[in-house]
């Protein structure tokens, strides 16, 4: 399911919540809203919202962090395959083979991560992307001198070092929101709605208020599901480090 679709799903469960209770107002006697009651009622809905909103805000801290990771870690390796491609040109001009392999690496990793296609946007694939071929490429160079060693020992610590970044993202897409937090925080914004709308007079404005509420609420969830797809949706990982980084390569 898509995270618009589940931030809806939310929207309509929280929002219902308010139409409930405000339903309920009018079926429930006089005496069971009466000042004592409602103060009661009122701290019950403060405790269930201050739990709600620490819950809201650490799945928001959550999701930043890992759509930051994501973005640090894309930045990290169009870095790391522009320093490859200067070790790998000042080695000599018989590294051509594996310099075409690492900018084939890196056009793969874009066409993968940012392609256009929706449906084909996904996670990195490090199994896709030929880090085997670059590394196989590197390791037959036969050295000359000391500093074509030199210079061939740090290209393969820098594929490797790019391979180890590729796992890790991949690892890390592997990760989503913990979806039994997700459905007790919106239990607990539903009743909290419930319980607005039982105290609530019915007429335009509450409901407009209201209303306004619950897509705050679920424009949240939005965000947070969308951080946890950085390279799909409407929140994306930019690809403009990796860009840059195709712009450089094989010159």
């Amino acid at each position: 399911m898509s995270p618009f679709s589940m931030s809806l799903i939310a929207l309509v469960f929280i929002f219902g919540g308010a139409i409930v209770g405000m339903f309920l107002r009018r079926a429930l006697p006089n005496h069971h809203l009466r000042d004592d009651s409602r103060d009661v009622i009122k701290l019950a809905t403060g405790l269930v919202g201050t739990m709600a909103a620490l819950v809201l805000g650490l799945l928001v801290g959550s999701a930043k962090n890992f759509y930051d990771a994501q973005t640090t870690e894309i930045t990290q390796i169009s870095a790391n395959l522009v320093f490859l491609d200067r070790a790998l040109a000042h080695y000599g001009p018989e590294t051509k083979e594996a310099r075409e392999a690492l900018r084939n690496s890196a056009e793969r990793i874009l066409d993968q991560s940012w392609s256009k296609n929706a449906a084909r946007a996904s996670r990195l694939e490090p199994t896709s992307i030929g880090g085997g071929v670059l590394y196989d490429k590197i390791q037959a160079l036969n050295p000359s001198d000391d500093l074509q060693r030199s210079l061939k020992s740090q290209a393969l610590s820098m594929a490797v070092n790019s391979g180890q970044m590729r796992m890790l993202m991949y690892e890390q897409g592997t990760l989503s929101i913990s979806k039994p937090l997700l459905v007790i925080m919106v239990f607990w914004l539903i009743v909290t709605f419930v319980i607005w709308g039982l105290l609530a007079p019915p007429n335009g404005t509450v409901i407009a208020a209201m209303l306004a509420s619950a897509l705050s609420v679920s424009g949240a969830i939005l965000l947070i599901l969308e951080m946890y797809s950085p390279y799909e949706g409407i929140i994306r990982v930019s690809d403009a480090p990796l860009r840059a980084a195709l712009a450089h390569l094989g010159h």
